[in-house]
């Protein structure tokens, strides 16, 4: 099982923009030098909590500072901005990574980033298959493209001059394209089987309970089954909230603080996801009443803590509870205590995952 990392991020809106900025950069620079196979960042433009508005600015800070992991988008959210652009600007930033790029792509799950780019009331779903269809037939044609879909047009063909460069877009270092990957929140999504279907890999969030995390593996094979694809369990990376300390009380009273970093980050999120009618990505079973859906239900049944020994356990139970992913997933946190933080990444790679992959090797 390999190890990777995904920050959304989420910091308390109280804290200094620029800090918090330095820390989330420093938790992939960490992330690096402990072997951690991947990283992935999110964006958001209207959200004082998740405060990096553009990931593909926030890994290119990176590019040159990092020597071995492969850096994601986590997700580009495509119905907020033109395919050309996206094209553009994803081929450009795997050119700097030497080709350590994964691009990941989604709808966009914020309401308000969704209205204030004029989408809340259009066909996000529709808008994202527009887009990534578009992007991906600019990298594999020729200027002047001459795309025409519902929601976007793409052409150069009364400007161009080839013969200086005008009007062509530069494309990826990596061919065809960097490896697609989509985030997926939903029980029986779609969106998986959609994913498998074109060979895309997928990240199941970690705010989504087991019980539907285990849905994804069907889907996977559903869509895999539809194109004939093989099932390749490498394909799958399931994101968890995990704390790992040197002992059980340090770990569980910073993890499990209702009003600590793990804390702040499930009310945020349980406050916009239900508001948002999502009660059901919380609960462990459908018939689950929503009075049911507490804040400390949600903590309980969502975040590994412990120490390596008991972290350890925990993810080979979850591995035993959903099925044979390839990939797990680190959420990062906000860093109430750095050093704290520090030391769980540390743990996570040093000694958590060495133990997991023993036992699995057995």
């Amino acid at each position: 099982m390999k190890l990777s990392y995904f920050t959304m991020p989420l910091h308390p809106i109280t804290r200094d923009y620029s800090t918090t900025l330095a820390e989330d950069r420093a938790a992939i620079l960490l992330a690096d030098s402990l072997g951690f196979h991947e990283a992935f960042v999110g964006e958001h433009v209207t959200d004082k909590a998740e405060t990096i508005t553009s990931c593909l600015i926030f890994l290119a800070s990176l590019a040159y500072h990092t020597k071995q992991i492969r850096l994601g988008s986590g997700t580009i959210n495509l119905p907020n901005s033109h395919p050309a652009a996206v094209a553009a600007q994803v081929a450009m930033v795997d050119h700097m990574l030497a080709g350590r790029f994964i691009l990941g792509i989604s709808p966009g799950g914020l309401r308000s980033d969704a209205e204030v780019f004029g989408n809340l009331d259009r066909d996000r779903k529709a808008m994202f298959h527009e887009a990534i269809a578009q992007v991906l037939a600019i990298w594999d044609g020729e200027a002047p493209y001459d795309l025409k879909g519902e929601f976007w047009e793409v052409t150069t063909r009364r400007t161009m001059d080839l013969e200086i460069g005008q009007g062509a877009i530069l494309g990826p270092l990596q061919k065809p394209h960097p490896p697609i990957v989509v985030a997926c929140m939903s029980p029986y999504s779609d969106s998986v089987s959609n994913a498998a279907s074109h060979g895309w890999s997928i990240i199941s969030a970690n705010f989504l309970q087991p019980a539907w995390v285990r849905t994804h593996w069907d889907k996977l094979l559903e869509g895999w089954a539809e194109s004939g694809r093989e099932p390749d369990v490498g394909q799958w990376r399931v994101a968890k909230s995990i704390f790992v300390a040197e002992d059980e009380k340090t770990a569980r009273a910073y993890a499990m603080d209702p009003d600590g970093p793990y804390g702040n980050y499930y009310r945020s999120l349980m406050r916009k996801l239900i508001g948002n009618g999502r009660p059901d990505l919380f609960k462990n079973r459908r018939d689950m009443p929503d009075a049911e859906v507490t804040h400390e239900f949600v903590m309980n049944s969502l975040v590994i803590c412990g120490t390596p020994e008991q972290v350890t356990e925990q993810i080979l139970a979850l591995r035993e509870e959903v099925g044979a992913f390839g990939t797990l997933v680190y959420a990062g946190h906000d860093w109430a205590d750095v050093q704290l933080s520090r030391r769980s990444m540390e743990l996570m790679a040093e000694e958590v995952m060495p133990a997991v992959n023993r036992q699995l090797g057995e």
